[in-house]
């Protein structure tokens, strides 16, 4: 055993438990050191620990096949953390584990790693960029201090970046770009920076410029440095720093003075200098550029081709430089839930322990994982803690450092930590974690509903209880994956984003969880709404001899702005009905708007407002008052003018200018808006609202009309109200 010790802490990979927490035994692991003038490759030190101006949480996120993935494995690669390169085509990528990630080629779920670079310890998450696992994308923002947004050099700002740069945006994440596959024919840097200018309202500041493009890409323009950086195609061989050659000065001199002038309209101190007409070292523009995009008044922008091996070195750099430590965020607000007020918690380790999950995974191995982050104060593992969401305690068990599905066990979690544990069996997604004695309540994290369902059931009478087990495990780990079961028909309905979203769930209901089932054919989710403002009354008397019930309401019913949802307001005056039973009322009116009058579709976007009623001093009980409070709902929306609603989607079509027509008759037919069609170099991209009904089938129907030269990406848009005679034939439909 002693000779094992000593041959692994030669190597370096011993690992330790001391004061310090878990690390390497050594405080610097060098694997190879760089030349004057070449960028680090392959080099890692890893301190022990880190102090918290060096850690970096940052998130990978884009449009599907812009290349996160192949980004992040590069960044592992570069950094040490990795000693071979994944490839997603080939189903070998370390952060695309799931087998129907490697199957399909495409990120589904958010994997997080840790790597080191210039003694800082920055942790990844790798996000999906498919919108139907949008939900992933979401909790990663909510709980990331910054961002890396990769954009295709050919395509630049597709659909999907437009929804992931506004959830940033919706948690002020600072970010920086990189615009990747500048190898690729068609790959235009100066269209992209237009496009993020003017699709994402950003204002783009590029610190690099492409040193050729398409097949003579063979490095970057670096305008803080006045240096070119090259790189080869040989993957350990490492960059190297050269002069800018004379048929690109001009243009180097021309956007570096550019970025100047723009870091002066927006920094103070760069503005001083540039009056004063003194020289901006790279040292002052460094700094300007971080202050700016910590402040989110700019973007900075990089370029390469991750595949190629090309930019990867400098964007680390950036990452580094100019996204935020947890330092650099605001204190973060909680609610203290015994005060109701709002109290401010610092990154700080000596601060109250606070966390928030943000993920929950049915691990076949570990059982049930909670990833974590830590956002104050420090945590060990089997330490008690409070669920303040749930109201209950729960006990830590293992903390692990994940590097996408393999484990590296923690003995703590210092602030800043993302980490994972075992044995919070009441811990959910959003859930905050606390002290038992300051319970707080972070900002829970909010989740688009589901769009699309579709009925399931067993095959054999052994796979009914296989199978409501692994969709528990299922719904746990998805918030946006929703079952339900119909009392009516009998049926399990799940629910989901679209029709890859729920294709992947059955899909790993066979293979992951070994369950036979049967799947229909997908269902929209429609929503019942009301029109017109109504009174209501619920009356809910029972006399069977004895103690009867008695409950009686009073509400006004008004219809809300689409995606409102529910509010509910009691204006109860004189003791008419005691305060006791007024949540009784709200639960009756919430239970009755799940299945609507029309259709037994939800009912949305109510304001119900209790005004009056009465009560029994012996009869009334909270039962009495619940079914009372769904009465006057089910009276009231009767009363409304209820109509029915239907998801509408956000489609963009990219396609060759010659099938525009036959395209666009097509959209046309499934009663598609066309909002605006796009045209550059030959290609025109199509915007258009569609219901969701008519998108069935929609990736084989382009597929033949344009000889499979045309993608397409789709996003929820908004419910909007379906045509009267189609909710006929829908109620028609229900009725039979």
């Amino acid at each position: 055993m002693t000779i094992l010790i000593e041959w692994l802490k030669l190597i370096g990979l011993l690992l330790t438990t001391d004061g310090e927490g878990l690390g390497i035994i050594t405080s610097n692991v060098t694997v190879k050191k760089p030349e004057a003038e070449t960028l680090k490759v392959r080099e890692m030190t890893v301190p022990r620990s880190f102090p918290l101006e060096r850690i970096r949480n940052i998130g990978i996120i884009a449009h599907i096949d812009a290349g996160k993935t192949t980004v992040t494995e590069r960044i592992l690669y570069y950094t040490g953390r990795t000693y071979k390169i994944g490839d997603v085509d080939e189903g070998t990528a370390v952060m695309d584990w799931m087998e129907q990630e490697k199957e399909r080629g495409i990120t589904i779920t958010a994997a997080a790693t840790t790597c080191y670079w210039q003694d800082h310890h920055i942790n990844i998450i790798d996000t999906p960029g498919h919108v139907d696992f949008t939900a992933e994308v979401e909790r990663s923002l909510r709980v990331l201090d910054g961002g890396v947004v990769v954009f295709d050099a050919v395509a630049g700002v597709e659909a999907q970046s437009e929804t992931v740069w506004r959830q940033a945006d919706r948690y002020q994440v600072p970010r920086i770009c990189f615009i990747n596959k500048m190898d690729r024919i068609g790959a235009n840097f100066n269209r992209s920076l237009s496009m993020i200018k003017e699709r994402l309202n950003a204002n783009p500041l590029p610190i690099q410029l492409p040193l050729g493009i398409e097949a003579s890409h063979e490095g970057v323009i670096d305008l803080i440095e006045d240096k070119v950086w090259r790189f080869s195609d040989k993957l350990d061989s490492e960059p190297t720093a050269a002069a800018i050659p004379e048929s690109d000065q001009a243009r180097y001199t021309e956007l570096r003075q550019e970025l100047i002038e723009k870091l002066a309209e927006i920094d103070d101190h760069i503005m001083a200098a540039y009056l004063e007409g003194s020289s901006i070292t790279a040292a002052e523009l460094r700094a300007a550029l971080r202050r700016v995009t910590l402040a989110n008044k700019g973007v900075p922008i990089l370029c390469g081709s991750a595949l190629r091996n090309k930019g990867i070195q400098p964007l680390l750099d950036a990452i580094v430089s100019y996204l935020p430590s947890p330092l650099d965020m605001p204190p973060v607000k909680a609610i203290n839930t015994r005060a109701g007020t709002e109290v401010l918690y610092p990154a700080k380790d000596d601060s109250p322990f606070t966390a928030l999950a943000f993920k929950v995974v049915s691990d076949p191995f570990m059982g049930r994982l909670v990833y974590l982050r830590v956002y104050s104060g420090r945590v060990k593992a089997g330490a008690q803690v409070f669920n303040s969401t749930r109201g209950k305690r729960e006990r830590l068990g293992r903390l692990l450092s994940m590097h996408a599905n393999h484990r590296e066990e923690v003995t703590k979690a210092d602030t800043g930590a993302i980490v994972a544990t075992l044995g919070l069996k009441n811990t959910f997604t959003g859930d905050t974690l606390c002290p038992p004695s300051q319970p707080i309540l972070l900002e829970a994290i909010r989740f688009p509903e589901p769009v699309l369902s579709i009925a399931i059931e067993p095959k054999t009478r052994a796979d009914q209880d296989k199978m409501d087990g692994a969709l528990q495990k299922l719904s746990e780990e998805d918030p946006t994956f929703k079952v339900n079961y119909n009392q009516e028909t009998g049926q399990t309905i799940i629910s989901g984003m679209g029709e890859l979203h729920l294709e992947v769930i059955l899909n790993r209901l066979l293979s992951e969880f070994k369950v036979g089932a049967k799947a229909g054919n997908p269902r929209v989710a429609y929503k019942e709404a009301i029109t017109t403002p109504v009174e209501a009354e619920g009356r809910f008397v029972r006399q069977t001899g004895g103690h009867g019930q008695y409950g009686h309401v009073y509400l006004k019913l008004e219809p809300m702005e689409r995606g409102s949802g529910f509010q509910f307001i009691e204006k109860i005056k004189g003791g008419t009905i005691p305060k006791q039973y007024i949540p009784a009322v709200k639960t009756g009116i919430k239970e009755a708007m799940e299945t609507g009058v029309l259709a037994g579709y939800p009912v949305v976007d109510v304001k119900a407002t209790m005004y009056d009623g009465s009560y029994h001093e012996v009869d009334s009980s909270e039962i009495a008052f619940r079914m009372a409070g769904s009465m006057a709902l089910k009276d009231g929306v009767r009363k409304a003018k209820p109509i029915l609603l239907e998801p509408i989607m956000r489609l963009e079509v990219v396609l060759p200018e010659q099938f525009l027509g036959e395209v666009i008759g097509d959209l046309s037919s499934r009663r598609g808006h066309i909002e605006a069609i796009e045209t550059y170099e030959g290609m025109r991209a199509v915007h258009v609202f569609v219901p969701l009904a008519e998108t069935f089938g929609y990736t084989t129907s382009l597929r033949s009309s344009t000889q499979g030269r045309a993608t397409h990406s789709m996003e929820f848009y908004q419910y909007q109200k379906l045509p009267d005679e189609l909710a006929d034939q829908i109620k028609t439909t229900i009725r039979e």
